[in-house]
């Protein structure tokens, strides 16, 4: 019977783990001596993702260690190789080794700032797609490193593109926890990151949702103001001024273009749908000062467009007026 790819996959891992196990039951210097070369030549043995999640990482877990019963001098060594092994790989496989390496290198300075480099060489290069980018922004957040998290999420958006209609792309999330990260950094962080999100999400619904939470207090703030004797938290930044008004713009913008391509190829059964998504549309039009004009004369210009599309406009006249 033919094997599955994710069964031979499996396979291979345990074979991985069998050989690093059997490196350290070999009796004394010399099972430290084996583990190491392993290590060494790895790339002829292993894929990049295999040397540094098991081989490297198994290698220096404080079981292992415990077993080899090493010096503090010898559990050095072998750390050492270990990371410059998870080095090695992340250059090579940046996309699936970049987030392993700068896991097993923490507690290293030198060689956590040459696997965070190798980030952003590759993200300059193209070498990491928006999604394992925003994955190791998480990873620095996490480790209590924001303006890092922060850099690392705009280089995501320059490989991002969300298209109008794309309102469950994948990276729906990511864009949300970059906008909220940028939002408790400051008007500073705020306003770079604006034309960031114009020029990668076309998609109208999105660009509102992250307006709405925009309008709201940074991210804390809220919990603060209440606290007896707090100082007044600061406000939050006005959808008529900028970085601000110019996402607004974008996002009715992102509307009307939206309607048109909806109308284009509409069907009686997507009616409804379309008034509700005109409902939506003029929620996003009213944040801006004089949004009530605007949206009258986007609904006059629909009117008068798509006269032909009578029982549709009939039903625009009907919510809307």
């Amino acid at each position: 019977m033919r094997m599955t790819l994710n069964t031979m996959t499996w396979r291979r891992r345990e074979m991985v783990r069998w050989l690093v196990s059997c490196a350290t039951e070999i009796g004394g210097w010399g099972r430290v001596q084996a583990l190491m070369n392993i290590m060494q030549n790895w790339y002829s043995l292993f894929t990049p993702i295999e040397a540094t999640t098991i081989v490297a990482v198994t290698g220096t877990t404080p079981a292992t260690l415990l077993r080899l019963n090493l010096a503090f001098g010898q559990r050095d060594e072998l750390c050492a190789r270990a990371r410059a092994v998870a080095l090695q790989c992340a250059m090579k496989d940046p996309q699936n080794c970049s987030l392993p390496a700068l896991t097993l290198c923490e507690k290293d300075h030198a060689a956590f700032e040459a696997a965070y480099q190798i980030v952003l060489d590759s993200a300059a290069a193209a070498g990491m797609g928006h999604s394992h980018l925003f994955t190791v922004a998480r990873y620095m957040e996490h480790r209590g490193l924001p303006l890092r998290a922060y850099k690392l999420a705009t280089l995501a958006f320059s490989h991002l593109s969300i298209a109008f209609n794309q309102d469950t792309h994948p990276a729906v999330n990511d864009v949300l926890w970059a906008c909220s990260l940028s939002h408790s950094l400051g008007k500073s962080q705020l306003s770079a990151i604006v034309p960031l999100i114009i020029q990668s999400v076309q998609c109208a619904p999105m660009l509102s949702d992250i307006l709405r939470r925009w309008s709201l207090p940074p991210p804390g703030l809220a919990a603060l103001s209440g606290r007896r004797h707090a100082a007044k938290p600061p406000a939050a930044p006005g959808l008529d001024k900028a970085p601000l008004c110019q996402l607004l713009e974008a996002a009715i913008a992102a509307y009307v273009s939206t309607t048109h391509s909806r109308l284009t190829h509409i069907s009686p059964r997507h009616y409804s749908e379309f008034i509700e998504f005109l409902c939506k549309a003029r929620e996003t039009f009213l944040l801006a000062p004089d949004g009530h004009l605007q949206f009258g004369q986007f609904l006059d210009n629909l009117k008068q467009t798509y006269k032909g599309k009578k029982k549709l406009m009939l039903l625009v006249r009907e919510r809307f007026g």
